[in-house]
């Protein structure tokens, strides 16, 4: 099905569904308040004129794209946004239009778009070198490992670097089957872990996945507080995983892999606890842990650096991409010495991986977290969000659960509270309203009843305000 299908397609379902809202039953002093609301008038003020656009139009650039590039590319909205400029939260279409950029390019920009300091640290490099692979010395790529291992607890000390979270993730369950001599893999259901024919297995969302061989991978019961079985009981859930060792494999296992948060699933947290029992089962059929931090990491969930230290956990191998690089092609591996060393087995090599301009690139967004305190802002603005969030649940019954941590925060439309009915057409609908008032949020779940709110860290209270307001107004017209 092509994009224009897939949009037609939309417009349709929603045309079709609009009238399941009225199942919502909301009182009519809800219906009276909704009427009162009014569009917010302006993005809060933002020191930043934009450059003269002077390049192909979006239909030109739509058209040379469904031309040259795979059909398989997807856009968001029915007329798609031809993004020419950004700068910190804000995204500037063709026209000059800025909008609110609360998706980050996909949980990607960490420090905001076009960050001064980072910019810099990339030209100074581009200028000196740009490209030479390990197999010469270059202390970029040192100061940059040394610097990200710094942030690692336990002996989490040896770093790998590769291009993406994809690779991050092929990586380290090689390692992990490696290190063990076993083959099985534990993932939960709703996790994404990748796009690569590997990770695709450990992939539990069948959006994703293509009919391919995936082998040895056994996906366990998701943890989910508000959808799972089991509500937020954590032991329960991990006497799936205990069942699945006994049942499914030899009784040992290469390892488990897991967010602490699941981003592309639709933002949903872990039940409290359950990591560190399910490690303490994997370590005992001989299995490593790993986290996948490619969302989680570098202080976005607030309360801490890293999403597995929200669990009170310690990984065997830690994988990271997106906000490490603000946008560079930067992926990362850490894990303990004993487990690297089986690595050295054979030549093990990345030609992009740890170049000097992702280097330099990478070394500054570290060091822009710490200097701008991006991890104490984040807990801050996330749980004013949060409470504005919730407040605006009270309002309007389409709003199932509001979730998350810091600035990875989840919304989910539902049609029936009480049966948890996903509300795919509003969502829908209430996704292209966000756009023309000029707020970009991302979508996800399987159902894709999920807004994904997941801005740079350098995202204020005025934003989210205006967020907030905007997704108000919005849901007031449905």
């Amino acid at each position: 099905m092509t994009a224009m299908q897939r949009s037609l397609k939309t417009t349709i379902a929603v045309a079709s569904h609009r009238a399941s809202f009225s199942s919502l039953q909301r009182s009519a002093a809800d219906a009276a308040a909704d009427t009162l609301v009014t569009p917010p008038q302006h993005l809060p003020p933002f020191d930043h004129k934009p450059a003269p656009y002077n390049g192909p139009s979006a239909d030109e650039v739509f058209a040379k794209r469904k031309k040259f590039l795979g059909p398989s590319l997807f856009h968001y909205y029915q007329k798609p946004l031809n993004i020419v400029e950004g700068k910190m939260q804000y995204l500037y279409d063709d026209s000059g239009r800025r909008y609110l950029d609360a998706f980050a390019g996909i949980v990607t920009v960490s420090c905001g778009h076009c960050h001064p300091e980072i910019l810099n640290a990339i030209t100074e490099q581009s200028k000196l070198l740009q490209h030479a692979t390990t197999i010469y010395l270059n202390h970029t790529i040192g100061d940059f490992a040394e610097a990200l291992a710094s942030k690692m607890p336990g002996n989490l000390k040896v770093v790998y670097f590769v291009n993406s979270g994809s690779e991050a993730n092929e990586l380290a369950m090689m390692m992990a089957r490696l290190y063990t001599g076993s083959l099985s893999m534990i993932s939960l259901r709703n996790a994404y872990h990748g796009g690569s024919s590997g990770t695709l297995g450990a992939t539990a969302l069948n959006t994703w996945k293509y009919p391919i061989p995936e082998g040895h991978v056994h996906h366990v019961m998701n943890p989910d507080p508000y959808r799972g079985v089991f509500g937020a009981d954590a032991s329960s859930y991990a006497k799936d995983v205990q069942d699945h060792i006994d049942y499914g494999t030899s009784g040992k296992v290469a390892g488990f892999i897991a967010e602490t948060i699941q981003g592309v699933g639709g933002t949903v947290e872990l039940a409290p606890g359950y990591l560190k029992l399910v490690y303490d089962i994997v370590h005992k059929a001989g299995g490593v842990c790993i986290a996948d931090e490619v969302q989680t990491g570098f202080g976005r969930t607030g309360s801490h650096y890293w999403g597995f230290e929200t669990q009170g956990v310690i990984p065997d191998i830690v994988t990271m991409a997106k906000g490490i690089g603000n946008g560079l092609p930067l992926g990362a591996v850490v894990t303990t010495p004993e487990i690297a060393s089986v690595m050295a087995q054979k030549i093990q090599f990345n030609t992009f991986g740890g170049n000097p301009v992702c280097s330099a690139g990478g070394l500054a967004v570290l060091r822009v977290l710490d200097k701008e305190k991006r991890q104490a802002h984040s807990a801050e603005v996330g749980s004013h969000l949060l409470q504005r969030l919730r407040e605006l649940q009270q309002r309007h019954e389409i709003i199932g659960n509001v979730r998350g941590r810091g600035l990875m925060v989840g919304i989910e439309m539902v049609t029936d509270r009480k049966d948890k009915t996903p509300a795919k057409a509003e969502t829908a609908v209430v996704f292209e309203k966000l756009r023309e008032l000029g707020v970009l949020v991302g979508k996800g779940g399987i159902h894709g009843n999920v807004f994904r709110i997941k801005p740079p860290m350098c995202f204020t209270k005025d934003d989210a305000d205006f967020l907030v307001d905007a997704l108000d107004y919005s849901l007031s017209k449905l």
